[in-house]
């Protein structure tokens, strides 16, 4: 395994690019965006900065990652946060030139599609966090919640191993970007059943993964993956998007890592709580609480057919939900099965 590179630690004054790696949110809810900014502002002491195709709706792929490689190159920006997700990243993020990035290494927050460039970046020896989109946290309607908040500055500023809270409530049912008023308002928060454990091992490894529709995308379109002796020391995290994905696609993705032998290799397995509920495909909350449960079913069958021991930590806050920690992608995850705590190494 190519060994990560440590990354600067961001400080106040700090410039950061805001960038559209995939669909340019900002282009379509400005008013969204510069409350991001905002906040980034007064709240954690950064300043944004903009970028050709941030807010180019319909930018091609090749707009977007000469974004990518002008901010890596850039001495003044300190780092990257993605502005949104989306679902085209593994039609360029593959014709990267590497060498702008190994050379200026910098943290970039983000998840979903963005899945497909912290790969990239995993895979030349360049750590990035999982979790931290602008709109979704840094723009947060109402205010940014407590816990998100602790994480943000934890991974924005701090370093060295820390533990990974339970949130006592979550959310996935966000507010209508189309209305600017929303953004007064607060979301609805659920009571959360807290982590799933099954298997009471000690478990450490470096993370890797993302969003579960992005690993299947990796697997189908060929993209080079970590080897089977670098996966013998990773911690695989997955969580799915709000496509939600039947339980049936969900273990197919699953079979698919333990059919080439990922599975039987990995320390551990963490899963972020699965979105179960958008615009346009609402669900209450009694279908939402059988969605979970029958997510964590699926990928713990999967995952038992092929590692009858390795510890398993499923809904945790990371991923698709609220409130969110941006999970360290290519960071060291320990896991004590005894006392049932994960320390992650930001």
């Amino acid at each position: 395994m190519k060994p990560m590179v440590k990354l600067n630690k961001l400080k106040k004054g700090d410039k950061i690019a805001i960038l559209s790696p995939s669909f340019a949110a900002p282009g379509k809810f400005p008013h969204v965006y510069d409350l991001g900014v905002k906040r980034l502002h007064n709240i954690f002491g950064l300043e944004a900065v903009a970028f050709p195709a941030t807010a180019k709706l319909g930018s091609t792929g090749e707009e977007r990652a000469t974004d990518l490689v002008v901010a890596f190159e850039d001495p003044s920006i300190k780092g990257i946060i993605t502005s949104l997700g989306g679902n085209d990243q593994i039609t360029y993020i593959k014709n990267l030139p590497p060498e702008p990035f190994i050379q200026n290494p910098k943290p970039v927050f983000g998840y979903s599609d963005n899945t497909h460039l912290e790969h990239f970046l995993w895979m030349h020896g360049i750590p990035s966090f999982y979790g931290g989109a602008l709109f979704t946290q840094f723009a947060m309607e109402g205010k940014i919640d407590d816990f998100t908040l602790k994480y943000l500055k934890l991974a924005l500023f701090e370093s060295g191993e820390h533990d990974l809270e339970e949130s006592p409530v979550y959310s996935d049912m966000g507010l209508d970007w189309n209305d600017s008023a929303n953004l007064e308002k607060f979301e609805t928060f659920l009571p959360s059943d807290g982590w799933h454990w099954d298997g009471d091992g000690n478990a450490e490894g470096v993370s890797w993964g993302g969003c579960l529709e992005s690993i299947d995308e990796l697997l189908r379109h060929g993209i080079e993956l970590p080897s089977l002796t670098d996966f013998e020391n990773i911690t695989l995290f997955t969580e799915t998007s709000e496509e939600m994905p039947s339980t049936e696609q969900v273990f197919r993705v699953y079979r698919a890592l333990g059919e080439r032998g990922i599975l039987a290799r990995v320390k551990g397995v963490l899963v972020g709580r699965p979105k179960a509920w958008e615009f346009g495909n609402e669900h209450d909350e009694e279908w939402q609480a059988a969605h979970h449960a029958e997510q964590r079913e699926t990928i713990l069958k999967a995952i038992r057919t092929y590692n009858p021991i390795v510890p398993v930590i499923q809904n945790m806050d990371f991923g698709h939900t609220s409130p969110q920690i941006p999970l360290p992608y290519g960071g060291r995850i320990r896991i004590d099965g005894e006392t049932k705590k994960i320390f992650a190494t930001f």
